[in-house]
């Protein structure tokens, strides 16, 4: 396979890079094929994911189909009390899947809708919204978003003092439950650093669409779809009341300045993204202030879950562990941008190879530069074409040749970030792991940079 035959309308310009060719052109809608059938190659996906009819939680799954925007959920919509009586059997304790059950501040309950559509229904206590309009308001904002690393919010409800969410329903439980309460054998090292990387995802496309303040973010807020995908839940991007002062979770756990002022921040989110990596690493659920002593003395082995038998990488855990603590900084300012969340981890863990594409096709998508063609030092073309041909290569098996156009693209555009990460994905291909490093730092401070001056 050349990269031509990746994607009919893709004709490449060989002669940019001495050798011979023919003139094209690549349009917008191939370049949307092309990165269609770069998430969905089995051949690159396969090098380091196991089957999909084989997965299970504890074993990060494949990934096929992922695109950026959810297209085939339907839109936003009112529901009536009565059609979600129905769907959970009047909100029988048998559909109740809350932690806590019964006794959970807001229940929530699993249903089917008539069209069988697997359904998880949020129950408000009639006293923390007082105000029905400002409710409605809220979870229109919030059905606006549609991402397959959210559970998604399908609608809501507010009728005879009743406010009720509605949004996807995600089967194979909680973070929580396979991290503390695990059954049969804990996550594996791979499963982990996937959870935290999509996480992070998640938080930098909330941020990206204004709704930067999710509400307290802990392991119960992360479930596992169908195919045992780690997804963020969308109901902690409303409130748990009508006036936002409500924190689940344990004091101990909740963002310093949330305790002076009462208002969740995005740096307050950072925090909390902190403590959820600790929570993956360890497997237990360690106050934050206890976690920073265990930090400063070192003592790594007290963070690091003891089931895992030692099947991670030391510099891998290291680094985590160096997030976690800029997470939790005390002062809001000093903790890290949720913009550079996701690539902090892939520059600085050891997340495989088709992870990495993963992403770069994620965020080639989001942030290409401008296309017009650019004369540097006696180059002709535009950074793009060659980004994209560059991706042409890595899903034909030809990562020497997509190593050059990556190469081309950061000549002609020095300041973008992506062609230094498909530098480092032909470099990983090419098994040159130490140049690969680099690159993917070089890629980082990039990204850094770019997200400042944002």
């Amino acid at each position: 396979m050349t990269a031509s035959d990746v994607c009919p309308a893709l004709e490449v310009r060989y002669g940019m890079l001495g050798g011979c060719g023919s003139d094209g052109i690549f349009d917008a809608a191939s370049f949307g094929h092309l990165l269609c059938l770069v998430s969905q190659s089995p051949k690159i996906l396969s090098c380091c994911w196991i089957s999909r009819h084989s997965t299970s939680i504890v074993e990060a799954p494949a990934v096929e189909n992922e695109e950026e925007e959810v297209s085939d959920l339907p839109a936003f919509r009112e529901f009536t009390l009565e059609q979600l009586k129905k769907a959970t059997s009047c909100f029988a304790v048998e559909n109740i899947v809350s932690e806590n059950g019964e006794k959970a501040p807001n229940v929530v309950c699993k249903g089917k809708l008539e069209n069988q559509q697997r359904i998880a229904v949020k129950r408000f206590k009639k006293t923390v919204w007082p105000n029905a309009k400002q409710f409605l308001e809220e979870a229109r904002l919030v059905g606006h978003l549609c991402n397959h690393r959210l559970a998604n919010l399908l609608g809501c409800c507010c009728e005879d003092d009743e406010m009720l969410l509605v949004a996807e329903y995600m089967p194979n439980n909680t973070l929580a439950k396979h991290s503390f309460h695990w059954e049969t054998q804990p996550m594996n090292w791979t499963m982990r650093l996937r959870v935290v990387l999509l996480v992070a995802q998640a938080l930098e496309y909330c941020t990206s669409k204004g709704c930067s303040a999710y509400h307290d973010l802990n392991p119960y807020r992360v479930l596992f779809d169908e195919d045992c995908n780690p997804r963020l839940s969308c109901f902690g991007l409303m409130k748990s009341s009508g006036n936002g002062n409500i924190y689940s979770t344990n004091l101990a756990f909740t963002p310093p300045e949330f305790l002076k002022i009462g208002i969740v921040t995005l740096e307050g989110v950072i925090y909390s993204f902190g403590t959820l990596l600790l929570d993956v690493l360890s497997g237990k659920h360690i106050p934050p202030s206890y976690a920073l002593d265990l930090i400063r003395d070192r003592n790594l082995e007290m963070l690091t879950d003891s089931l895992l038998e030692g099947k991670f990488s030391d510099d891998a855990r290291t680094e985590l562990v160096r997030l976690a603590s800029r997470c939790l900084q005390y002062e809001p300012q000093e903790r890290p941008n949720p913009k550079s969340l996701d690539f902090s981890l892939y520059g600085k863990c050891d997340i495989p190879h088709s992870y990495l594409l993963e992403n770069v096709t994620y965020h080639i998508r989001d942030h290409v530069p401008c296309t017009e063609t650019i004369h540097v030092s006696g180059i002709v073309g535009s950074p793009t074409v060659f980004a994209r041909r560059s991706l042409s290569y890595l899903m034909s098996d030809s990562p020497q040749e997509a190593l050059k156009d990556a190469m081309q693209a950061q000549i002609i555009s020095p300041a973008w970030h992506v062609p230094s990460y498909l530098q480092a994905s032909a470099l990983f291909a090419l098994k040159m792991e130490n140049e690969a490093q680099l690159a993917l730092k070089d890629g980082s401070a990039l990204e850094a940079r770019r997200s400042k001056s944002v």
